[in-house]
């Protein structure tokens, strides 16, 4: 598990509770059902009118990298292409095509088939960077959901307090009520600008990280398959392929020291 964003979202709302808490309110204060159901149901709405529904179920769906640690596979990735290149340089990149099977990326798995098919290594790149970017044009979208929403919200939230205290102005003959109906009102704005600033643009941002990564792994393997074309030496290739790693960078700048 990503300790981070599990330790985030435990302490933003630890911290906005026991604030509450110290300052004699209750949780049942801001626990107000007609609050969530506009503010919720509002922003969803909003949110499906932007997107297409396919994405917006992608989008939450992927919500689930957001609390798991991702795995380091460069370093595995970095060691499967200087084997490879190691393999070219004896029999051949041909050689390399009882290989593909035992690759389950399938980024990967593509660049270095059309290497063993024999594809220039100018016209490989081309390819694969039309590839990459429409990748990356599809990952760009699932942030952008949360991004949105966290946009929404605290609109909605405004318009939450707004027809609440419509309800209130049918009991200014009655003070306690109306005290009690505006402080009730004013959960809605709490709901929208909360769930947009501790949950919905955090979401999109660590969400932003992932793809980063992905897509700079992605780079690394491009460029380490072209290198395989090109003949460039395995020594040589994990020194580039390295620097694609910031702590493989590190390791090997303390080794060599």
């Amino acid at each position: 598990m990503d300790k981070a964003s599990i330790g985030g979202v435990v302490l933003a709302i630890t911290g906005i509770v026991a604030g509450l808490l110290i300052e004699g309110g209750n949780l049942g204060q801001i626990l107000q059902p007609t609050a969530a159901l506009i503010v919720f149901g509002g922003t969803l709405g909003a949110v499906m009118l932007q997107f297409p529904l396919t994405t917006v179920f992608a989008a939450f769906r992927s919500l689930g990298h957001i609390f798991t640690a991702p795995r380091k596979q460069e370093g595995h990735i970095i060691k499967l292409l200087i084997s490879f290149a190691n393999k070219a340089r004896r029999q051949g990149v041909v050689s390399l095509d009882a290989d593909l099977q035992t690759i389950h990326d399938p980024f990967l798995k593509q660049t270095l088939m059309l290497a063993v098919d024999g594809t220039e290594p100018a016209e490989l790149r081309k390819i694969m960077r039309v590839s990459l970017d429409s990748i990356a044009e599809d990952e760009e979208r699932l942030p952008a959901v949360f991004e949105s929403a966290g946009g929404f919200s605290p609109t909605i939230g405004i318009l939450g307090a707004v027809l609440g205290l419509i309800q209130v102005m049918h009991h200014l003959d009655d003070m306690q009520e109306v005290g009690r109906g505006i402080a009730v009102a004013f959960v809605a704005t709490i709901y929208g600008v909360g769930i947009a600033n501790l949950f919905f643009l955090p979401f999109a941002g660590k969400m932003r990280l992932r793809i980063r990564e992905r897509h700079r792994r992605r780079e690394m393997m491009l460029e380490g398959v072209i290198s395989i074309l090109e003949g460039l030496n395995p020594r040589m290739l994990e020194i580039k392929l390295a620097g694609f790693v910031d702590d493989l960078g590190v390791e090997k700048q303390e080794r060599a020291a």
